[in-house]
C-alpha cells in the first residue's frame, strides 16, 4: 500500500466523508491479503469481508457513479462504484439483476447511476462464492487493490477516533 495511505495521508480530513459500508456490523470474517479460501487453497483476497445479518443495509462508502453491475458465480450480485480515482467493489448482495439493473428492496441501480456517500445501495446476502451472510468490500486506486482496513483507520483518524 505504501504511500497511498501512509503518514499524513491518514490524517487527511477528506477521509471524514467516507461511510462504513455495513449498517449492522457483526465482525470481520476475512481480511485483505493471502488467505485459505473456501476451496481450501491459498489465494489472494482483495478486500475485507464484513459479517452482518442477512438483509442488513449496505451503504455507499463514497459518493460516485455505478461503473458496473455484477451477476456472476464468484462475486454473486455486486456493484462497482467509481469515486474519482477510487473504485469500490461490493459483493454477495441480496436482490436480483435484470436487464442490467440491480434491485434490492427500494434500491434500483444501473451503470451510470449516481450515488451519494452513505446512500443505501443494497442489502447483505449470500450470492456467489459465499460461506455465509457478509459483504465483501474491496477498494482499488489506480488499478491497485488497497487494504480496506487501512481506509477505515484513515476515516477514524480523520474523525479523531484513531487509536
Amino acid at each position: 500500500m505504501g504511500g497511498l495511505l501512509a503518514g499524513t495521508a491518514l490524517a487527511d480530513s477528506r477521509w471524514r466523508q467516507g461511510v462504513f459500508p455495513v449498517a449492522v456490523f457483526s465482525g470481520y470474517t476475512s481480511h485483505f491479503g493471502q488467505r485459505i479460501g473456501p476451496s481450501g487453497s491459498l489465494e489472494p483476497h482483495h478486500g475485507l469481508d464484513i459479517a452482518a445479518p442477512l438483509g442488513s443495509p449496505i451503504r455507499n462508502w463514497w459518493g460516485g457513479v455505478v461503473k458496473e453491475v455484477i451477476d456472476d458465480g464468484r462475486c454473486g450480485l455486486g456493484l462497482v462504484i467509481q469515486s474519482g480515482p477510487y473504485e469500490h467493489l461490493y459483493c454477495h448482495l441480496s436482490g436480483s439483476v435484470q436487464n442490467g439493473t440491480y434491485r434490492s428492496g427500494p434500491v434500483a441501480l444501473r451503470t451510470g447511476s449516481r450515488v451519494n456517500s452513505g446512500a443505501l445501495i443494497g442489502h447483505v446476502g449470500v450470492s456467489g462464492r459465499s460461506t455465509g451472510p457478509h459483504l465483501h468490500w474491496g477498494v482499488r486506486y489506480g488499478g491497485r487493490w488497497l487494504n480496506p482496513a487501512a481506509i477505515l483507520r484513515a476515516m477514524a483518524t480523520a474523525r479523531g477516533q484513531g487509536r
